[in-house]
């Protein structure tokens, strides 16, 4: 029978503003330039049905700076490819000795399920087009570094909300620690429905409009293949939602700029944009793994 103790890592949705506080107060303290054998001995699974640098690398690095061993499974190198079902793979990474299993996968749900049959605590690292929780904890530790706090802050995402789980986990996220949260982009990419994601998220189709006066930009990928057939061509979306320096300067003066990668330049911003001194990108690359410390600290150090 499965623990009631063990504690999982699945979404921002249902998380209370203490706990997600109290995550970030501890990301805070981690610095993978002084190693901690927090894990020692532990093993940590990072299970990978879909590409991936910045996560990855970020949670092998967080796990091994902790003194936890990793394992890679990719889904093209390893019976998965085989036609292995996800409980399978699960079942057998617990059988062989794992201790947590960080999990990307390409259907929602995904690691819910997988939380439901193991007794090993799952880490979501992105799940279809439903959350990437690791992703709005770094984000928000970025901006705690910058602003002090993102209560009363004008957040504004912007891009192809629909496809984003970045953006879904972002909203929880900024919402929840008492943000206000605009989003923004071409109708076919923003349906009106996303309002629903949290009370008072704002949804607006002008660019001047959403970002005018915003603490912070958020800049999400947009891929050109999802520009296909919708009603909206690759140069009038530059035109109407691309971050330039002219555009930029709409916002609050201190404002920052952000993108949880990868970018896609002269895309979805400039050059200038993203090598400018509003830029926190490398910054958030960086939290990626102190935040990913904290999790993993948290989640298996507990079962240590």
């Amino acid at each position: 029978m499965k623990e009631k103790a063990i504690e999982s890592l699945l979404g921002i949705e249902h998380l209370t503003p203490e706990y997600i506080a109290s995550m970030l107060k501890a990301a805070q303290r981690m610095d993978v330039r002084k190693p901690r054998p927090l894990l020692k001995g532990r093993r940590v699974a990072l299970l990978f049905y879909e590409s991936s640098t910045r996560t990855r690398v970020s949670f092998e690095i967080a796990a091994k700076s902790l003194g936890a061993h990793t394992t890679l499974v990719s889904s093209t190198a390893s019976s998965i490819e085989k036609g292995e079902s996800l409980l399978d793979t699960g079942r057998t990474l617990r059988a062989i000795g794992a201790d947590a299993i960080v999990i990307r996968h390409p259907s929602s749900g995904a690691p819910n399920m997988l939380a439901r049959d193991l007794d090993i605590p799952i880490i979501n690292a992105g799940d279809g087009m439903h959350e990437h929780p690791s992703q709005a904890f770094l984000d928000a530790l970025t901006i705690t570094q910058h602003k002090g706090k993102l209560k009363g802050l004008n957040i504004v995402t912007v891009g192809d909300i629909y496809h984003s789980r970045v953006a879904r986990s972002d909203v929880h996220m900024f919402t929840k620690l008492g943000a206000n949260v605009t989003l923004c982009g071409p109708e076919p990419l923003l349906p009106a429905t996303a309002h629903a994601l949290a009370p008072g998220v704002r949804i607006l189709h002008n660019m001047d409009e959403a970002i005018t006066d915003a603490d912070v930009v958020m800049m999400l990928r947009v891929q050109k293949e999802r520009l296909a057939g919708l009603e909206i061509e690759t140069g009038e979306y530059i035109g109407r939602y691309q971050l330039t320096p002219q555009r930029l300067k709409k916002a609050k003066e201190d404002a920052i700029v952000m993108h949880p990668g990868p970018m896609i330049r002269g895309m979805e911003l400039t050059d200038e944009v993203a090598d400018g001194a509003k830029s926190v990108v490398t910054e958030q690359v960086a939290n990626g793994v102190k935040v990913r410390m904290a999790i993993l600290a948290r989640l298996v150090g507990a079962r240590a």
